[in-house]
């Protein structure tokens, strides 16, 4: 069996290999698509493709909609090439369940997949074609939360964007810049309305989105490339939206066992792809079931009806506590808490890191009791359930290839969300933070990761994260076994609010992080007589 539109007209093979295929009539849906676009999304990896490809196809097979999702993809090209094209960018989906069954399914609502190379003029004029189409709606974006960021830490744009400022919209690179310049080409259109949608795991994502193409829109009125009538139509969320949303789906690297199973089961070009830039993807993609979408339903150009698929659409205000829910006390903290610490002690399975006493304890400490003690109840979702479902149902699932490698990518990216809300609200509430244990215990494990050598003293090499070398240079004279070579190296860090949301000195936590990381470079084992110790 091969994964491509004629590959599947097959139907009988697959059907007896237990994997489903689309009901709908994909030719028409992509020619539809291509004719009046109404929905583009950027960032087209592994969660994009199950979950929100997977979004869309519900829909056509309900026949709720006929036209599919155009694929941007503006980092990553080699995505479009290996894993889209040669597979008429249809994606086998396989749902893992904790019993060792799965559900698996071709998804076929991925209907036109464009690399968005810089400098490809003819890319560049399909783009500003689809959106200047009056029948597009809705833009999404999965872009991680890196992608929103214009500028470092020391508040500098990042060399790209200065260039994407200097240069203007005719000229762009980032995606950022990108869809600025292609809201101008709508605006031109005749000022057609658009809600742009992140779709990120990131605090306010609808906010940071916004902020990020103003500021670009901006810098380009003051360099003469747009006028204030643009600054005016972009402001404008009733003509141009950026609704806020939460999204909860873990969809790891594509796992080797489940290559083999479709490979097994008869599937053709099961391969696994690593990119030159490091993205691990396959022509199929692997994750859980549970999955959550919430989106605040402000969408000026009409949209589907996501809700027939199992979105919540509701107001900010509910999708606010509902994402701050999850990124700030739910999952994500509990994630980034964890996966430090599991590269440190040597785990390769996210699933093993969930059965290590000290880590159980230490989520337990993180989420249920001191980040349950501030969160807000956002009403369509319970806390309490969601919080349970993750520690004794999804975290412990064996059978999703999860690893604390992948986890622990971009984590200086994400600290400063996943701790530093609920730090925030114990400064609120009690004028410090000096009551936490869990959430300093965790920011002291990533810091000790940092120094890429684990507890046994074996060096190991760190996850992807864009201020690895910045932040080992910090690091670079401290030693494992001697922590008299630590003297305060780490105190610029700790009061940087850029990374961590707030000046954790002021907040009566900086010290303590401190003696915890010397404790934890006291020597081989220190981590885990360390974790012992505190827990």
């Amino acid at each position: 069996m091969k994964l491509t539109l004629q590959g599947i007209q097959d139907r009988a093979a697959f059907e007896q290999a237990g994997i489903q295929l689309p009901s709908y009539d994909v030719a028409s849906v992509v020619r539809k698509t291509k004719e009046t676009p109404r929905w583009v999304h950027f960032g087209i990896g592994n969660i994009f493709r199950i979950f929100i490809g997977g979004i869309a196809d519900e829909l056509l097979k309900k026949g709720e909609i006929d036209t599919g999702i155009t694929c941007v993809e503006t980092f990553d090209f080699e995505v479009v090439d290996r894993i889209y094209h040669p597979y008429d960018n249809l994606a086998l989906a396989v749902t893992l369940f904790n019993d060792g069954t799965s559900d698996r399914k071709v998804i076929a609502s991925l209907a036109e997949a464009i690399a968005a190379k810089p400098g490809d003029t003819a890319t560049r004029e399909r783009l500003k074609e689809i959106f200047t189409a009056p029948s597009l709606q809705m833009v999404s974006f999965t872009i991680t939360e890196k992608g929103y960021a214009l500028r470092d830490a020391s508040g500098e744009w990042f060399p790209f964007v200065k260039a994407d400022v200097e240069n203007g919209p005719q000229r762009t690179t980032g995606a950022i810049a990108l869809v600025a310049s292609l809201l101008r080409d709508r605006y031109e259109a005749g000022r057609l309305p658009l809600a742009l949608v992140s779709m990120d795991n990131v605090s306010h994502n609808g906010e940071k989105l916004r902020n990020a193409v103003l500021e670009m829109a901006e810098a380009w009125k003051e360099k003469g490339y747009v006028d204030e009538d643009f600054i005016s139509y972009v402001s404008d969320e009733s003509t141009v939206s950026f609704p806020w949303t939460m999204i909860d789906k873990i969809t790891p690297r594509p796992s080797e066992d489940v290559a083999k199973m479709l490979t097994d089961l008869g599937v053709e070009d099961m391969d696994i792809v690593i990119t030159g830039k490091r993205t691990y993807i396959a022509p199929f993609v692997n994750a859980e079931a549970p999955q959550y979408l919430v989106i605040e339903d402000s969408f000026p150009a009409g949209r589907p009806p996501l809700e027939k698929a199992g979105v919540y659409m509701t107001d900010r205000d509910t999708v606010n506590a509902s994402e701050r829910m999850k990124v700030t006390v739910c999952l994500n903290p509990l994630h980034t808490a964890l996966a430090p610490y599991g590269c440190v002690l040597g785990y390769t399975r996210f699933s093993d890191v969930m059965r290590d006493e000290e880590m159980l304890k230490l989520v337990e400490l993180v989420g249920p009791k001191e980040g349950m003690a501030v969160v807000k109840d956002p009403g369509i979702l319970s806390p309490q359930a969601f919080i349970e479902e993750c520690i004794n149902v999804r975290f412990p699932n064996e059978y999703i290839p999860d690893t604390p490698q992948r986890i622990a990518v971009d984590t200086s990216q994400m600290v400063g969300i996943r701790f530093g809300e609920t730090i925030k609200e114990y400064v609120a509430r009690d004028g410090n933070a000096k009551a936490l244990l869990g959430i300093p215990l965790a920011i002291a494990g990533w810091l000790r990761y940092l120094l890429a050598v684990d507890d046994e003293g074996n060096e190991f090499e760190l996850s992807p994260d864009p201020m690895n070398e910045e932040l080992q240079e910090l690091l670079s004279d401290v030693r494992l076994g001697q922590p008299e070579t630590y003297h305060g190296q780490l105190q610029g860090l700790l009061k940087n609010a850029n990374i961590f949301g707030s000046d954790l000195y002021e907040a009566g936590i900086g010290s303590l992080i401190e003696d915890l990381f010397k404790e934890e470079i006291a020597g081989v084992h220190a981590v885990r007589n360390t974790l012992k110790k505190y827990l």
